[in-house]
Parts: C-alpha cells; structure tokens; sequence
C-alpha cells in the first residue's frame, strides 16, 4: 500500500475565486458578493423567492486577510501578517487559520494553487 504524503496546510498558496464579487466598506469590512448559480437555485428563487446573490460580511480577521490573499503567499505567510497586525487577539493563530481557510474554500470563496482548477 503506497504511504500518504503528507500536506502542510501552511505551504498552501491560496487564490480568490473569480466566480464571486467583493467589495470593501468604508470600515475596511470586506463582503462577499455570491451568485447562486445552477438548475436548483433557480427553482429556488422562483418557486421559495430566495435572493439571486447573497452578501457575506467577514469579519475584522476574515476582511484583513481575505485583502491579503495575492495568489503568491502562503497560508503560513498570512498567519504571520495576522500575527504581526493582532498580536495575542489572533491566537490560537494557526488552528483558526486553517479551519477558516478550509470555510472559504468548502464553500468555493478561495482556490488553492496546485489543488484546483486555476485560471492563471
């Protein structure tokens, strides 16, 4: 049986995903602007009237790294810059990292070069 080669999630480069919009408050709060696409969607907002685009507001955290995310650093890269902006606030820094940067990509907001499909 072949072994597993093991991953480091701080080595990941992630990449917005250009299928959703993003805007910037006056506050530096960041939302995303997501379409919902697809046969089911659509019998959704026609037959239950649920919105053609929802708005996801990130927080503090979120809004700083997502205004981070280049397609050239690292996972392990943005954990420093958080750690450098909030200090002893961002901790436990790198658990959170990750299982926020898992969100975004289980719900398609980032892609990981080298893992998806990425329009360069």
């Amino acid at each position: 049986m072949a072994k597993k080669k093991s991953e480091n999630y701080l080595d990941f480069i992630p990449i917005i995903n250009s299928k959703n919009d993003w805007s910037e408050g006056e506050d530096g709060i960041v939302t995303i602007h997501m379409v919902h696409r697809g046969f089911y969607a659509t019998i959704a907002q026609k037959v239950f009237h649920t919105p053609r685009v929802s708005h996801i507001k990130l927080d503090e955290y979120g809004s700083f790294l997502w205004k981070r995310i280049n397609g050239e650093r690292t996972v392990g890269q943005l954990a420093q810059q958080l750690k450098e902006q909030f200090g002893d606030q961002a901790e436990p820094l790198y658990d959170r990292l990750v299982k926020y940067m898992q969100i975004l990509h289980n719900n398609e907001f980032i892609l990981f070069r080298g893992k998806d499909k990425v329009k360069e």
